[in-house]
C-alpha cells in the first residue's frame, strides 16, 4: 500500500492516514473487499505507532470505508455511493473556498465568477 506520511505537517498522523486510505479508495486503487495491511504490519511498514494505526482503522471503519472481520483482517467496505458523493461534495467546497479567496484577494466579484463558470459548462457541452 503506497503511503506518505509528513511528520511536519499539520495535519494528525491518524488522519494522514485515514486520507491516504480514503484517497486509494476513491480514485480506484483500493476496491471493494481488497485487504489493508494488519494493524501491526502497517505500523511497521511506516514505523509508526500501533495505537495511531488502530484509531485511522477504527474511524475508517466508523464512516463505512472498511469493514473488519475478526482474525481475518480488514478490507475495503462494498462501494456507498452516498459516501463517495458526500467526499466529492466536500472536495468540491474545499475547491470553491479557495477559489473565493483568490477572488477576494484580486477584488473578483460573484458575477465574473459566475460567468466564467457557466462558460466552462459550456464548453464541456460542446466536446
Amino acid at each position: 500500500m503506497k503511503m506518505i506520511i509528513s511528520n511536519s505537517s499539520s495535519v494528525p498522523i491518524y488522519q494522514q492516514i485515514k486520507n491516504c486510505i480514503i484517497d486509494q479508495i476513491m480514485n480506484g486503487d483500493l476496491s471493494e473487499d481488497d485487504p489493508i495491511p494488519s494493524i501491526r504490519s502497517l505500523a511497521q511498514e511506516i514505523r509508526i505507532s500501533v495505537m495511531t494505526i488502530k484509531k485511522a482503522y477504527d474511524e475508517l471503519e466508523q464512516e463505512g470505508y472498511i469493514i473488519s472481520r475478526q482474525g481475518k483482517g480488514s478490507y475495503v467496505a462494498p462501494k456507498n455511493t452516498g459516501l463517495a458523493k458526500e467526499k466529492a461534495q466536500k472536495d468540491i467546497e474545499a475547491h470553491l473556498s479557495k477559489i473565493l479567496q483568490i477572488a477576494e484577494s484580486f477584488d473578483i466579484d460573484k458575477k465574473e465568477i459566475l460567468d466564467v463558470f457557466e462558460l466552462m459548462c459550456r464548453g464541456d457541452e460542446n466536446e
